[in-house]
């Protein structure tokens, strides 16, 4: 008898015409993470009977949570539906900014050495974490919210096989450039960018699934690491000084990816001691909205 291994398992996406609904002949397209971690939980209650015995009389299961968190290697293109997702926008003339169109996915996970295919609905990025350090290739994770989820020894693309992901190679963080309050800046040891997009769940009587999710606020959180070299960018946030962060990845083939966060508050500013190497300044910062560039977070790619 088989036991799964990670070795053979993959996962693809279809986009939802209707919210929740799979189309009606999915042709899924392969999406290359380096994790899959999907999950369905179900809240619970006990009886509340009381007994002579001590004894709880009965448990009851609740309604369902469906989560996936899918943790990847940033590449040209690959992603870019989820971008699309995670910002509630929609990329126009290669330029993505935030917005308010929802873009929701059916994704099929395939456990292909036991032919086990659990389908998710309904799924909306809820949050996106993206990180860029030294001597690293720029990684993420994708968190998604869902409807529900349906398991199947059969798969649900139309074709019997997925359409495969493309060849583009991963970003480093060895090529490209930073600017920080519109100059170059080249003592960054890290960046950290979060966008959270705070759903909740709509629940009602009659059902054990979500009906719908409700929007919340796009919040774009960051921190930036630097050596520590002068006070220029602690006193940015000692007097709450607006400034701007962008910084490009470009990839081995020469494609780009540009992230620009036009105005942000510095919310912190520390620079411990620990031990003789060199000294880092760490700089969380919070995104608001610019008026110029009319977003607080605009990702441009290169064609």
């Amino acid at each position: 008898m088989p036991l799964a291994t990670g070795a053979q398992a993959e996962i693809a996406y279809i986009e939802e015409v209707t919210y929740g609904t799979t189309p009606a002949t999915p042709e899924l397209v392969a999406l290359p993470v380096t994790g899959i971690t999907p999950e369905v939980t179900k809240e619970g209650f006990q009886s509340g009977d009381l007994r002579a015995d001590r004894q709880i009389a009965d448990f009851r299961h609740g309604g369902k949570a469906t989560t996936l968190a899918l943790p990847f290697e940033l590449k040209h293109t690959e992603f870019d539906p989820l971008l699309e997702s995670a910002l509630f926008g929609a990329w126009a003339t290669n330029v993505l900014k935030a917005g308010v169109t929802r873009k929701s996915f059916t994704m099929e996970v395939a456990y292909t050495d036991i032919a086990q295919f659990h389908a998710f609905t309904g799924l909306i990025v809820n949050s996106m974490s993206l990180s860029v350090s030294t001597d690293a290739t720029v990684t993420g994770t994708f968190n998604l919210v869902g409807i529900d989820m349906t398991p199947a020894g059969t798969t649900i693309d139309n074709a019997g096989g997925y359409t495969a992901a493309g060849a583009n190679r991963s970003f480093d963080s060895f090529s490209g450039s930073i600017n920080e309050g519109g100059s170059a800046i080249a003592i960054v040891t890290a960046i950290e960018l979060s966008i959270e997009n705070g759903l909740t769940p709509a629940k009602v009587i009659g059902s054990d699934v979500p009906v719908e999710y409700f929007d919340g606020r796009c919040n774009v959180t960051g921190t930036v690491s630097a050596f520590f070299e002068d006070a220029v960018l602690l006193n940015k946030f000692l007097n709450e000084t607006p400034s701007d962060l962008d910084f490009t990845l470009t990839d081995p083939d020469g494609n780009t990816l540009q992230f620009e966060v036009p105005r942000i508050i510095y919310t912190g500013g520390s620079a411990p001691v620990s031990g003789e190497a060199g000294i880092t300044l760490s700089l969380p910062f919070q995104a608001v909205y610019d008026i110029t560039e009319d977003t607080a977070l605009k990702i441009t790619r290169s064609a």
